[in-house]
């Protein structure tokens, strides 16, 4: 399936949102949307019955933007229709990933718990009357998983998820896509991309050297390994430069 090109109006893509958040289905010919899925292209279908509550995932490579989409979308909407679960609180703790001799890699696809974010995606999909859900998240001051978080009350029809695998063709990653209703692939000019990345490092505590070195042997490889994803995507939105 080829990819649906967007400007990045939030307004536009807040109103696609709203619509998941209703129970509909945002339309395949919108006025906004540059490109669609050509003639007999076939969407993917999300598992589970149309009805009931919605899972909407938002993709990209590092530092494209993916929370901060997601939390505009979900404070947007109010918390009576929309929560945000990020796929960050999945990561291994850093205990795990010293025992397994892959804290130097922390963030690649292998430094997560794939299974375990498919099998709350599922869960959530399915919410019962009274049962509230508490989902991981993830704490940028400790860079760390915080297991039980997360509160997803039963009566919320919006589930954001945002994360860098989320469209992964790899076999550990594969049962995640057919969980969401619709994944979006956020795309940023990667020289904005990368100084965002740097920052974001020295404001948790690396120095600017320690930063710059990370991203391009640790985040920019991640980047790499995503970068196909983007034509599985339902919707690419395309910030400006």
């Amino acid at each position: 399936m080829s990819s649906q090109e967007a400007s990045a109006d939030p307004q536009d893509l807040l109103a696609r949102a709203a619509r998941l958040a209703a129970g509909g289905t945002p339309p395949r010919s919108s006025p906004w949307l540059r490109r669609e899925v050509p003639p007999g292209g076939t969407p993917t279908q999300a598992e589970g019955p149309g009805g009931g509550r919605r899972i909407l995932g938002i993709a990209g490579p590092p530092g494209a933007g993916k929370s901060t989409l997601a939390a505009f979308l979900v404070d947007s909407l109010g918390p009576a229709r929309a929560v945000h679960v990020p796929m960050d609180g999945f990561h291994l703790a850093d205990a795990e990933l010293r025992r397994l001799g892959c804290l130097d890699r922390k963030g690649a696809p292998h430094t997560f718990d794939p299974y375990g974010y498919a099998a709350l995606l599922r869960r959530l999909r399915h919410p019962r009357e009274g049962e509230t859900v508490y989902a991981p998240g993830f704490d940028r001051e400790l860079e760390q998983p915080v297991a039980g978080s997360l509160p997803v009350p039963p009566e919320v029809p919006l589930v954001v998820t945002e994360g860098n695998y989320l469209l992964l063709d790899e076999p550990a990653w594969r049962p995640v896509r057919p969980l969401l209703d619709e994944c979006w692939w956020v795309s940023l000019d990667d020289g904005i991309r990368l100084a965002r990345l740097i920052d974001r490092h020295v404001r948790y505590g690396k120095s600017p050297s320690e930063a710059e070195s990370w991203v391009h042997r640790s985040d920019e490889a991640n980047a790499r390994v995503v970068a196909a994803g983007r034509e599985a995507a339902d919707l690419v939105v395309e910030f400006p430069s």
